[in-house]
């Protein structure tokens, strides 16, 4: 049993990570594939097929496999999986891994069973899927064991999902499907309402990265960006403020602001108790968009804080859920023998 290998994986719409356990997170890339429309072979997978992004020509089709958290492309989802666990293992896999992944808390039966055969597909010996909040709050280092209630709002590229968790289950939770690549598509539309500019997919995410905030934004802060006029069809230069993006990102973070305020309605007054006492944890890419902590304290009147590396928590999480299983069996098996 000594050489079979533990592998999470965060499954995102905007990227993969794989975490192996004793080596931490080994990799992570976005979760794009390039492949020849004409022959169906695959150019490129990950970082490389993402500089592919809105620039390839008219046989070639770069694609997110992965819409909003769920499997949209079957078979180019399990070839990417494939080739990212080989990646990640490397040469030294003579035993088939087991594996978890995780999966959005609103996914359905039909959706985890996808998940589930796309991974035993990709060589795995033995999966288990698990709620995305579970697992961000495992990777938050947060003891979810014990009988008190914990918010997460795991905020990743297609979904955000929001749960209070106790007892190692998720009590109340809710999965919208509004989150990063959103934050993206506002900033896009905004650029087309307000300055005329069509801008693509990559250079909205890189305003969101670099100025974009949703509390707060100051007119001082500015970026240079460009894109195509849509009056002269011509390519043109605008400088964008901080602010700016604050109104762009304003409807959209509102809708998830609104999502943790269902959540927080219909949880029990013993565990939202706990909340209002231990605060709000964020964790996911989106949990990078500055501003975000003061917006939800601000409406919540909750202390709110960001896991320590809210990117990678899930993955890190769905990694330890294993060993988080083989502890509770354990356990069961000495009250048993009580």
């Amino acid at each position: 049993m000594a050489n079979t290998t533990d592998i999470g994986i965060d499954l995102g719409t905007a990227s993969i990570l794989v975490y192996i356990k004793g080596k931490g997170v080994v990799l992570k890339e976005p979760s794009v594939v390039a492949f020849d429309r004409d022959t169906g072979k695959i150019k490129a997978i990950g970082e490389e097929a993402r500089l592919m992004l809105g620039r390839t020509p008219g046989n070639i089709v770069a694609v997110r496999p992965l819409r909003q958290g769920v499997i949209s492309d079957y078979t180019v989802t399990e070839k990417m999986m494939k080739y990212f666990i080989q990646k990640a293992l490397g040469r030294s896999a003579f035993r088939k891994p087991r594996i978890s992944v995780c999966v959005p808390s609103g996914a359905t039966e039909v959706e985890k069973k996808a998940v589930e055969d796309a991974t035993y597909q990709s060589g795995a010996r033995q999966v288990s899927i698990i709620e995305e909040p579970i697992a961000a709050a495992i990777g938050a280092g947060i003891d979810i064991s014990k009988p008190c209630g914990n918010m997460i709002v795991d905020i990743g590229g297609g979904t955000a999902d929001i749960a209070v968790i106790s007892l190692g289950g998720s009590v109340v939770s809710t999965s919208i499907k509004i989150a990063g690549d959103d934050f993206d598509e506002a900033i896009v539309r905004f650029m087309r309402k307000k300055h005329n500019l069509l801008i693509g997919e990559r250079t909205a995410e890189d305003i969101k990265i670099r100025i974009g905030t949703c509390y707060g934004g100051t007119p001082e802060e500015t970026l240079n960006v460009r894109g195509r006029n849509l009056v002269t069809g011509l390519p043109k230069t605008v400088t964008v403020t901080a602010e700016e993006t604050e109104e762009a990102l304003r409807e959209t973070t509102y809708q998830i602001v609104e999502a943790i305020h269902s959540v927080l309605e219909r949880t029990p007054p013993e565990l939202a108790a706990d909340v209002a006492d231990r605060g709000i944890v964020l964790t996911g890419g989106g949990a990078l968009l500055r501003g975000l902590e003061q917006l939800l304290e601000n409406r919540t009147g909750i202390t709110t804080m960001t896991a320590k590396d809210p990117m990678t928590c899930v993955a890190i999480g769905t990694g330890k859920f294993v060993e988080f299983l083989a502890a509770g069996k354990n356990a069961a098996q000495l009250l048993e023998k009580n």
